[in-house]
């Protein structure tokens, strides 16, 4: 008995004392917590929406989306000045129209060519024919471009807005392809939705997407991918889509894959995508173009910049003086730190060299070059803030490919197009969905058909076709020649054959029932080679007080290049910073933080397998059943089921 005392006596003590131990390693645990805390702490959301070193604030939700900011002090006082007439120099202007509320007349565009547009072109030549250099594919979670065109009217539907009819459009006449890879001359290659990644290549694009940014700088995507991505239908999908090469940025992919994770499922098809009802020059900018010249902003066409003056101390930077040839007669503009200036630094259509039917696009050809590259490279030698263009446009070698418009002039070729995008062109609907690939072309050709006419005053009885080649440099299945070196009719010729006509009605075909404009742009991809923190400079460079820069080559925190987004962004950022305008612009898009996103993207990724099929090494498999047993039940659970990430069976 007394040893049991004893017993119970020593269980007692001890776990007394375990007790004590324990209570002291929470005190001590508790007051090491204490001892981090900032005495002056109090939760609050007061200074939330401060704004940053760039003058600006990013925000999200409707609230300010709705909102009109009230009129920046000081701003009847000041002209602005913007180089170029691209999309963002043009969403720029509108900014400082509608949001900063600056006279019209005071807003002053400069641009070397006698048209507005940029890169966002499409036009009738009549020595050549219908030319689009490119098409914008669009999604819904553009939130600065949406921003910008619900305030720009339509020109077509009065008392509506761009984005009204664009919206309609949409809704009525969803878009998905059919049909989005051929292979031996127009037969469906039977991608068939499937990204066709091994277990290997899905863990590469995952360690992609959580690497930190600054150890992929001066990376390229061969460097971080292996023949398991490169040899999927996942990388013919995204390269011929997005136009990446091997030798790309990583930390572009990266971006990439991470801005459109909410995407990945309508990737395959292109459901994901929205377009507009005409050519991007007469959907986007025309209507731009109209709503600036009844606000009174001032164009000035045939006016190249060719330089920026700046005078820089004790990290103030000024710009004082735009150099500048109008009609080739050199002039200056001479500024005050009330002159914004706003500078569309690169330009991935620039030096764009244009072909015709009987004309490859060589230096025989038509050069037609605003300047982009000398512009930023005489602004960047005055302050390292001012970014490396050299980084982007030294290698045309490996940012160039070319593009065609080739068009229809009877009904002989239609069928083998009918054949494979399951549409009739001429419907005025949705045709091929996006771009069609040919998987076997050595060109890498694809080609896509919009909504015809594709143009507002286009013949209907015609349709314009877009093609483009990823690799200009090997020669063809059917030309036997690189199609840098072809003429309008020999890649024609080549995008017959992997259509599927008859190589004996080919050459005719291509002679008497189509014209194609071919366009060679050496820097069309420039945005997309291997660089460093710095190497695109900031929307506005720290210490500049009446400067920025806008489009593609300036740097914004977690977009993506090659969007209208992107340019639209940068404007919006840079007229709020400069002018001081109240609101907050739009955050990207958040899906990359949003748990259902990363769930179903990791489910479609693999084609519909779950991470919790997949065999695990040794003992990580154990610990399915458990996990599985600890969220049966709660909320949890129900977020697995509803994105495929736990079945029935198990």
């Amino acid at each position: 008995m007394a040893k049991k005392k004893h017993s119970a006596l020593g269980v007692a003590v001890a776990a007394a004392a375990g007790a004590a131990v324990l209570a002291s390693k929470n005190r001590k645990e508790k007051e090491t917590v204490k001892s981090h805390v900032d005495p002056n702490y109090r939760n609050t959301e007061r200074g939330k929406q401060e704004k940053n070193s760039k003058g600006i604030y990013y925000t999200n939700g409707n609230y300010e989306a709705f909102a009109r900011p009230e009129k920046p002090e000081g701003v009847d006082d000041k002209h602005a000045y913007l180089v170029g007439s691209g999309l963002a120099s043009l969403a720029a202007a509108c900014f400082l129209v509608r949001d900063a509320q600056m006279p019209g007349d005071h807003i002053h565009i400069l641009e070397a060519m006698d048209i507005a547009g940029g890169a966002c072109d499409g036009i009738f030549d009549p020595t050549r024919g219908y030319i689009m250099r490119g098409g914008r594919e669009m999604e819904n979670h553009f939130e600065c471009l949406w921003d910008l065109f619900h305030s720009i009217p339509s020109l077509e539907k009065p008392g509506a807005s761009v984005l009204d009819e664009y919206y309609w459009l949409n809704k009525h006449d969803p878009n998905y392809s059919l049909c989005r890879a051929t292979v031996k001359q127009g037969q469906d290659a039977h991608t068939d939705g499937k990204f066709n990644l091994s277990q290997k290549g899905c863990m590469e694009i995952m360690k992609l997407f959580f690497t930190k940014d600054e150890d992929l700088y001066d990376k390229t995507i061969e460097d971080v991918f292996d023949e398991e991505v490169l040899n999927s239908t996942f990388w013919l999908y995204w390269r011929t889509m997005f136009a990446f090469e091997n030798w790309h940025s990583a930390l572009e992919m990266k971006l990439y894959i991470q801005r459109f994770i909410h995407h990945i499922g309508g990737l395959p098809d292109f459901s994901a995508l929205k377009f507009t009802k005409y050519n991007q020059y007469e959907s986007l900018i025309l209507p731009m173009k109209n709503y600036l010249e009844d606000a009174g902003v001032e164009f000035r066409f045939n006016t190249e910049v060719t330089n920026v003056l700046f005078d820089i101390r004790n990290d103030k930077k000024v710009a004082t003086e735009i150099e500048c040839k109008v009609k080739g007669q050199e002039e200056r503009i001479m500024l005050t730190e009330n002159d914004l200036v706003f500078v569309t630094n690169g330009s991935c259509t620039e030096g764009t060299i244009y072909g015709d039917q009987n004309h490859a696009p060589n230096g025989d050809a038509e050069v037609r070059t605003s300047g982009c590259w000398s512009l930023w490279k005489n602004i960047a030698k005055q302050d390292p803030s001012f970014g490396h263009p050299e980084k982007f446009c030294s290698d045309i070698q490996k940012t160039n490919w070319e593009s065609a418009t080739i068009t229809t002039l009877d009904d002989k070729i239609i069928p083998y197009i009918t054949n494979i995008c399951k549409r009739d062109p001429k419907s005025g609907k949705v045709v091929t969905g996006g771009i069609v690939s040919c998987q076997d072309s050595r060109w890498l050709l694809s080609w896509t058909i919009n909504r015809q006419g594709q143009f507002k005053d286009q013949d209907k009885d015609k349709v314009c076709v877009w093609v483009y080649s990823l690799f200009t440099d090997v020669p063809g299945d059917y030309i036997k020649k690189p199609m840098k070196d072809c003429t309008g009719k020999e890649i024609t010729e080549e995008w017959l054959y992997h259509l599927g006509v008859p190589t004996d009605q080919i050459e005719e075909l291509a002679e008497h029932s189509a014209v194609c404009v071919p366009t060679m742009m050496p820097y069309i991809t420039a945005f997309f080679m291997p660089r460093a923190k710095g190497d695109r400079p900031d929307v506005i460079p720290d210490g500049c007080v009446n400067f920025a820069f806008l489009g593609q080559f300036a740097e914004t925190p977690r977009d993506t290049i090659f969007t209208t987004e992107y340019s639209v962004r940068t404007a919006m950022e840079a007229v709020y910073g400069l002018l001081g305008v109240d609101r907050g612009v739009p955050e990207v898009w958040g899906s990359v933080y949003d748990v259902r996103e990363l769930l179903d993207a990791s489910v479609k990724l693999m084609d519909g397998v779950s991470p919790l099929e997949i065999p695990l090494p040794g003992p990580l498999n154990l610990v399915k059943k458990p996990l599985l047993k600890a969220v049966k039940g709660t909320v949890i659970e129900k977020v697995l089921r509803d994105h495929n990430v736990i079945k029935d069976y198990m």
